[in-house]
C-alpha cells in the first residue's frame, strides 16, 4: 500500500491537502470522490516527500466523548443530518484522534454502513458501551434518547474519576517533594559537613555516619540508583499487564482497608449506573452484563461479572451471583433483588447508582484525609533524621568547648 499526496476542492469549495493511503492512485483518487472532493492534484509520495504527522492528542477523555454526544443530540434536533452532523463535529473537535475517527465514522457511513458498526472499527476510541447503546437506539428507533444517556454515563464517569485521581494527586505531590528533599540533603547538604566532621578528630554518632555513608553512595552510585529504580517501575507496570499481576495488584487493593472502600463503592457506583444506562436502551441483560465487567478496573471484579453473565444464560437471577460473589456490599444485591422481583430493576440500579457516587466522594475525602497525617509523619521523620544527623556532632563539638 502506497501513501498519495492529494489537493483537492471540498464541498465548500475551499482547497485542501493531505495524504490518504491507498493500494494505487486510481484507488486513492476514487476514495477521495466518494467523500465529495475534487481532485486536483493526485501523486504518490516517497519517504523525503511524504508528510510528517505527529500526533500530540491523547485519547478521548469521557468529557470530550460526552461533549460529543449532547452536540450530536442538539445538531440532528434540529434537523442536520447524521453525516453533516459529524463533518461539523470533526471540524470543530480540538482531539486531533477523535477528530481522524469522527472523519472515518462519516466516510463509512456515506457509504452505507450504520452509525454503530461505523463506531465499532475505533475501539480505541469509542468504548464498548457507547457502540452497543448506538446500535440499540438505532434499532429502536430512539438514538438521541440512548446518546442523551451516554452523555450522562460518561459524565458520571469523569467525575468519578477526577475524585479518584484528586485523591492520589496530594500525596504524590507531597512523595515527589520528599523525595526531591532526601535528594537535596544527600548529595548537597550533608557533603558540607563531611570534612568538617572528619577534622573534629572525635568519633561521630552512629546516625551521621549513616547518612554520610548513604549520601556517599547516593553521589558516587546515582546512574546505578536511577537504573535500578527505572528497571524496577518498568518491571511493576509489566508485571500488572500479566494475568497474575492483575490477579495480585488486585487483590492487594482489596486487602488495605481505606484502599478497600474507596474501590468497592466506586466498582458498584460504575456497575449500577452502567448496568442501568444499557438496559434502559433496550439491552438484553447477558449483554448488559458482559459489556460492565469490561469496564471494571479490578479483574476480581471483572471476573465476578463474567461468572454473573455465564449464571443469568442458565437461568438465575443476577442478584445470586453477585451475593456469591462476596464483593459486592449487601445493598447491592438486595436493591438488586427488590428490583428483579417488582420488575423495576432500572429504577433500582438508578438509585443504587446514586448512592454509591455519594459514597465515593465521601471516601475519596476519607482516604485524603487519613493519608495527609500519615504522609506528614514520614516526611517530619526523614526531614529530622537529616537534621539529627548534622546537628548531633555540632552538639557534641560546643559541648566538648564548654568543658574546656
Amino acid at each position: 500500500m502506497a501513501t498519495y499526496g492529494y489537493e483537492v476542492l471540498d464541498k465548500d469549495g475551499k482547497i485542501k491537502k493531505g495524504s490518504i493511503d491507498a493500494d494505487s492512485m486510481e484507488k486513492a483518487r476514487a476514495e477521495l470522490k466518494t467523500q465529495g472532493m475534487t481532485v486536483v492534484s493526485l501523486s504518490e509520495q516517497s519517504l523525503l516527500t511524504r508528510d510528517i504527522e505527529i500526533d500530540i492528542g491523547g485519547k478521548p477523555t469521557n468529557r470530550d466523548l460526552s461533549v460529543f454526544c449532547r452536540q450530536f443530540v442538539s445538531m440532528t434536533k434540529a434537523g442536520v443530518t447524521i453525516v453533516e452532523a459529524m463533518r461539523m463535529l470533526s471540524e470543530q473537535t480540538e482531539n486531533k484522534k477523535l477528530k481522524k475517527a469522527l472523519d472515518d465514522v462519516r466516510v463509512n457511513m456515506e457509504k452505507g454502513e450504520s452509525l454503530a458498526g461505523s463506531l465499532s472499527k475505533h475501539p480505541k476510541i469509542f468504548p464498548s458501551i457507547m457502540v452497543n447503546m448506538v446500535a440499540a437506539g438505532e434499532a429502536s428507533g430512539s438514538l438521541e434518547k440512548s446518546l442523551e444517556r451516554v452523555a450522562v454515563q460518561m459524565e458520571r464517569n469523569s467525575k468519578t474519576q477526577a475524585l479518584v485521581k484528586k485523591a492520589m494527586m496530594y500525596p504524590i505531590v507531597l512523595l515527589i517533594i520528599a523525595l526531591a528533599v532526601i535528594i537535596l540533603m544527600l548529595t548537597f547538604v550533608i557533603p558540607q559537613y563531611s570534612d568538617m566532621f572528619k577534622d573534629l578528630g572525635t568519633g561521630l554518632p552512629g546516625i551521621t555516619l549513616a547518612v554520610m555513608a548513604a549520601s556517599d553512595f547516593v553521589k558516587e552510585w546515582w546512574y546505578a540508583i536511577i537504573a535500578v529504580v527505572v528497571v524496577v517501575v518498568l518491571g511493576l507496570k509489566y508485571f500488572g499487564t500479566t494475568n497474575m499481576g492483575q490477579h495480585v495488584y488486585g487483590k492487594l487493593a482489596l486487602s488495605i482497608p481505606a484502599v478497600k472502600n474507596l474501590v468497592v463503592k466506586s466498582a458498584a457506583s460504575s456497575m449500577a449506573r452502567t448496568m442501568s444506562t444499557l438496559m434502559g436502551a433496550g439491552v438484553p441483560m447477558v449483554e448488559a452484563v458482559e459489556i460492565v465487567s469490561r469496564t471494571m478496573t479490578n479483574i476480581w471484579f471483572k471476573e465476578a461479572l463474567l461468572e454473573a453473565r455465564d449464571q443469568i444464560m442458565l437461568g438465575v437471577p443476577l442478584s445470586r451471583p453477585l451475593e456469591t460473589s462476596g464483593l459486592f456490599p449487601p445493598m447491592v444485591y438486595h436493591m438488586v433483588k427488590i428490583g428483579e422481583e417488582s420488575g423495576a430493576i432500572e429504577d433500582m440500579l438508578d438509585k443504587l447508582a446514586d448512592y454509591y457516587e455519594e459514597e465515593v466522594e465521601m471516601a475519596v475525602q476519607s482516604l485524603m484525609a487519613a493519608m495527609e497525617p500519615m504522609i506528614i509523619v514520614v516526611l517530619a521523620g526523614i526531614v529530622g533524621v537529616l537534621i539529627a544527623a548534622v546537628m548531633a556532632p555540632m552538639m557534641s563539638m560546643y559541648g566538648a568547648l564548654d568543658s574546656v
